[in-house]
């Protein structure tokens, strides 16, 4: 059972990051530059989206992870979809709506699998489990995602509801963006924010597996 549900969660992780990124594109679409499409990031097909490490790497050592006892859901991210400021109408405003797609969409799928749950489960089981980390899983990746940290997509919507000198002073953390993720990992502050979300994926489901 504990192998189905793995791969399960792979498959479902690896839509959830894709549709994520193709939220992003689609939105800065909309908003005038269409790099995304033409780099053939406007697609389900996986290997477009591949990231060493958010793809392959951190989800393959939380597999590890799983199959030697953890419960954690897997997490990951896929490579971010080019994105031109330049061609955008308003690149301050419509950078703040490419970065809220992104988190927006896993909330959506979050709320889809969540009406899948309710309507179907009736007590614990297979899919009942399954569905709970469909739905534990965009959580996870909508509220990581809205960390106001350059590069993660919060920084962008902050961004574009500071002053222009605020702003500017956000993007040049950028560079050290990831320095200041790791040491908030290793700091516990993600263990929190990951242990409030299952929380919340429990509320909604009404079912309790941590």
């Amino acid at each position: 059972m504990r192998v189905i549900v793995l791969l399960s969660t792979i498959v479902i992780l690896i839509f959830s990051i894709i549709i994520h990124e193709i939220s992003h594109g689609l939105m800065a679409e909309r908003h005038g530059d269409s790099t995304a499409r033409m780099m053939g990031r406007i697609t389900l097909n996986p290997i477009p989206h591949i990231d060493p490490i958010g793809t392959l790497l951190l989800p393959g050592i939380m597999i590890l992870m799983n199959l030697f006892g953890s419960s954690f859901p897997i997490f990951g991210w896929a490579k971010p979809v080019p994105i031109n400021p330049r061609n955008l109408n308003n690149p301050k405003r419509d950078m703040m709506w490419v970065g809220v797609a992104g988190p927006a969409a896993n909330l959506g799928i979050a709320i889809f699998f969540t009406a899948i749950f309710r309507l179907l489960v009736r007590g614990v089981s297979l899919g009942a489990v399954i569905l709970f980390y469909g739905v534990a899983i965009n959580l996870i990746l909508a509220f990581f995602n809205l960390i106001p940290i350059p590069p993660l997509d919060g920084s962008r919507i902050l961004s574009g509801l500071l002053p222009e000198r605020y702003s500017y002073r956000l993007s040049q953390i950028e560079p050290f963006g990831f320095i200041i993720l790791i040491i908030l990992l290793v700091g516990g502050l993600f263990n929190f924010i990951f242990h409030f979300i299952l929380r919340l994926a429990t509320l909604l489901t009404g079912m309790a597996l941590f």
